[in-house]
């Protein structure tokens, strides 16, 4: 057996699952992680952890491996979208002085939604933090969207339901995504949770890439009534913001 690792090579093999993991396009199991890098159970667990702590990795229910919160918010300020934050941040606030409730901007991550900036609610019941979060796609409004219009690939298995009211069947799935890109926005009512409901319209760049979805949530009693206004004003607010990164409508078959 080799013996413990110190110094830099600590920090080459933690790299090296680091990047194992950033690197897939699905979660990465610990039995894989092992195999690809030969290093020893107890090594790979401890270095694991470590990257757990620090926030780069997230282990997920299943027991595999996906990037962390902090990884992410490293890696958007690297991409194509650099400055997506602070783009958008006139349209968060200009939404949030609208509607009072919380207003979010989310990106697509190894199948997953990570929530990026938000903007508070003005009222107690729904301020809640979900900056560098990471949620399931399938039960929130903004993963519906990034589904839709191809950000993240649409799943073929049957899926987890977080509450009574969670989409699990992929072919129902896909009849709302297809009802999603007809009327432009999303929503997804007490499905990742009890009591919340959002509405979420896509960000496109030129090319009509999707890079990002915009959304508000709320406590179902403020919101359920209103989810279809809220829709229309997030759909004008997404193109206007989409337009500063390029996008333009009349070259977008898709639209």
């Amino acid at each position: 057996m080799p013996p413990p690792a110190t110094g830099t090579q600590a920090v080459d093999r933690a790299a090296e699952l680091l990047s194992l993991v950033v690197e897939s396009t699905e979660p990465r199991s610990f039995t894989d992680l092992v195999r690809e890098t030969g290093l020893a159970k107890s090594t790979a667990s401890r270095l694991l952890q470590a990257l757990e702590r620090h926030g780069l990795l997230l282990r997920d229910d299943a027991g595999q491996f996906r990037p962390g919160a902090q990884f992410s918010l490293y890696a958007l300020r690297h991409e194509p979208t650099d400055g997506l934050v602070d783009i958008a941040g006139k349209t968060l606030r200009r939404l949030g002085e609208e509607t009072g409730e919380t207003v979010n901007l989310a990106v697509p991550r190894a199948g997953l939604v990570v929530e990026v900036a938000q903007i508070d609610s003005a009222y107690l019941l729904g301020a809640t933090n979900w900056v560098g979060t990471h949620v399931p796609a399938h039960c929130s409004a903004q993963g519906k969207v990034l589904y839709a219009y191809g950000a993240l690939a649409q799943p073929e298995e049957p899926l987890e339901p977080l509450t009574p009211h969670t989409i699990t069947e992929p072919s129902m799935l896909g009849r709302e995504l297809r009802q999603v890109r007809r009327q432009g926005y999303a929503i997804s009512n007490e499905e990742l949770e009890a009591g919340l409901v959002a509405v979420a319209a896509p960000i496109r760049t030129r090319g009509a890439a999707t890079v990002a979805a915009i959304g508000i949530t709320g406590p179902s009693p403020r919101m359920i009534d209103r989810t279809a206004a809220l829709g229309r004003l997030l759909v004008a607010e997404a193109r206007r913001l989409s337009r500063q990164l390029g996008y333009r409508p009349e070259h977008d078959s898709t639209s």
